[in-house]
């Protein structure tokens, strides 16, 4: 990677002293997350993806190797710095804190109420920057907060909605038999009702803990809605600003800001604590219950809290230019499909609006774009590729053919969709630019589930306080007493280390020899259902990753699941689970997080 580097700085005309020719090439990098190489391959043999067979034609097409383990935010870190995880230090979606053996989000944490990123290592706008050459740094996973080293950026994955996580919908209904017992993950069911019985529906948006309250209370907003008595339509309003919606409708982008003046602060000057955000709304159903979806509270663009662009006033000109758009990192609400908020046909509607954004903004950015380096990064596929895998797979187990099969067009439809980027980008950038589309991994089906923390109890390497908590989240079940080793993240195995863990037992001296003797037995292990091993490598760490000054925060052992076997997300979050192999029955039905060789 850092090679590539080297010829991008070529290709844009650095000279001895500096600065940069203006009559050198510019250079366009597309980031298209998860486009796979064998699906690519095929759609451009029938036809359907003309921008990429005619740049393969002006160019080169091959695959192209991936980190390990593959997952976004570690294989565009590996892009942004030329270097592995040992280097810039993120390993996975998910690490831990060895003192406190809590897990943490991977690429930016809260310090002292200033968000941090936390990739190291030298970003390659910054060499490029050095020697005088503009960058623009567009949606790049794992640079939130931006880096503030590239002319403009904006973040991308990582970004977190208001509430300071990957996105937390709301869900309000007027049944009170929905989702009743149920546990729904990714969002909040609220149960609303026309008190008076006049058409009137009254509820609260919910924002974060007020900052100034001792005890935590959730800042609101108070909203209403009026059914239209004739139509399935009603009006929102929501503060100053109303919208009328009927069923089945996706309002544009509404601004809501939450109110944290405290109690005591006079009426005349309760403009000065406000948080302004902003979330679409989509009107499921009116009669015989009225069914509200509410997007996750996105950072407004127009007036940021965090910072989401360099400039910071950037993201308002993106907005102003274009209009308002998803400033949350994975804007694609895959929660809503999992937990079943909503159906798969209007999980596509939302995805759709928020993969639209992306598409409509680049003409407006390619426009500003006069020299340098331009990065523009589109999330969609990965996303949509996640959630509607399985409609291509019949073998998978939980594919059903009346529910899956009027949707195995989807993922191809949306590669059809990013390729019209690659198409616009050849037909507008001029003579002098150079064009390289690329992905970070490619994508396959995910039929088995392996849950790691389970395996690590049948074997005697975990101990659990309480055999009957088999669901308890976040180690907090772990007897770290009798612990060896431990799973976090996609595809992390931790040892319990003395000195580095808070209770750890393993000795260092016999670190080496005890992962060696979990990595022989976990090769050894073989899916009954398929009769193939669940593991194609098991990559150790020492061996694995450059001594880059960051290598000590990853995990002891980076595992590579065979194609078609997945890390289970439970286990990821430090659960520990009742049986180690399970079919995968859940809608998130196609994944990368396996072996690097295997998806490509």
């Amino acid at each position: 990677m850092r090679a590539l580097v080297l010829v991008l700085a070529a290709s844009v005309g650095v000279g001895c002293g500096g600065g940069v020719d203006p009559s050198t090439p510019r250079v366009i990098v597309l980031g298209l997350d998860g486009m796979d190489h064998a699906l690519t391959t095929r759609l451009m043999a029938e036809g359907r993806l003309p921008g990429l067979s005619r740049l393969a034609r002006m160019g080169g097409f091959t695959p192209l190797g991936t980190s390990t383990p593959p997952l976004s935010p570690v294989a565009w870190s590996d892009f942004i710095t030329g270097a592995d995880a040992g280097v810039h230090g993120i390993f996975d979606f998910i690490h831990r804190d060895p003192e406190t053996m809590m897990p943490y989000l991977s690429t930016s944490r809260v310090q002292d109420g200033q968000h941090e990123l936390l990739r190291r290592g030298e970003a390659f706008w910054e060499v490029l920057e050095d020697q005088g050459i503009p960058t623009t740094i567009l949606r790049i996973p794992a640079n939130f907060p931006p880096s503030g080293t590239a002319s403009r950026e904006l973040s991308g994955m990582g970004t977190p909605d208001i509430l300071g996580g990957y996105g937390t919908f709301s869900y309000y209904t007027t049944d009170r038999l929905a989702f009743l017992g149920l546990e729904i993950s990714g969002g909040n069911v609220y149960q609303v009702e026309d008190k008076g019985g006049v058409g009137v529906i009254e509820g609260q948006l919910y924002g974060p803990d007020h900052p100034l309250r001792a005890t935590p209370q959730k800042v609101a907003v108070d909203f209403t809605l009026s059914l239209d008595p004739d139509r399935p339509a009603v009006k929102l309003a929501v503060g100053d600003e109303e919208r009328i919606l009927r069923q089945g409708e996706w309002s544009d982008w509404v601004p809501v800001v939450f109110d944290l003046n405290p109690d005591f602060i006079p009426t005349w000057a309760r403009f000065f604590l406000k948080l302004p955000t902003q979330a679409r709304f989509f009107l499921r159903q009116v009669r015989p219950h009225v069914a509200l979806y509410v997007s996750p509270f996105n950072i407004d663009p127009m007036a940021p809290v965090f910072p989401i662009s360099t400039p910071d006033s950037y993201a308002g000109e993106l907005a102003r230019d274009t209009g308002r758009y998803y400033t949350q990192g994975m804007p694609e609400d895959t929660g809503v499909l999992v937990a079943g908020v909503l159906s798969p046909g209007e999980f596509l509607q939302q995805a759709a609006i928020a993969g639209g954004e992306t598409l409509e903004q680049f003409p407006s950015v390619l426009d500003g774009f006069d020299r340098g380096l331009l990065f523009y990064y589109v999330g969609n596929g990965d996303l949509v590729s996640h959630m509607m895998w399985r409609s291509m797979d019949s073998d998978h187990p939980a594919y059903d053919a009346e529910r899956d099969a009027p949707f195995a067009d989807v993922v191809p439809s949306v590669y059809a969709e990013m390729d019209t980027l690659v198409s616009y980008a050849l037909d507008h950038m001029g003579d002098d630019t150079v064009l390289i589309a690329m992905s970070d991994h490619g994508f396959t089906s995910w039929r088995r589930t392996f849950h790691l923390n389970a395996w690590l109890h049948e074997n005697g390497y975990l101990a659990v306080k309480d055999e009957r908590l088999p669901d308890v989240d976040a180690l907090l079940n772990v007897d770290w007493s009798g612990t060896r080793a431990y799973g976090i993240g996609l595809n992390g195995l931790y040892l319990n280390l003395e000195g580095r863990e808070r209770d750890g037992i393993v000795s260092p001296a016999d670190r080496d020899e005890l992962l060696e003797e979990i990595a022989e037995k976990l090769a050894a292990v073989i899916d009954p259902e398929t009769g193939h091993p669940v593991l194609g490598h098991v990559y150790l760490r020492d061996e694995t990753y450059t001594d880059g000054g960051h290598r000590e925060i990853g995990p002891d052992a980076v595992l590579g699941y065979t194609k078609g076997t997945r890390g289970s997300n439970p286990s990821a979050k430090g659960t520990v689970g009742a049986e180690s192999l399970t079919d995968n029955e859940d809608p998130w039905s196609g994944d990368h997080g396996m072996d690097a060789p295997d998806v490509p």
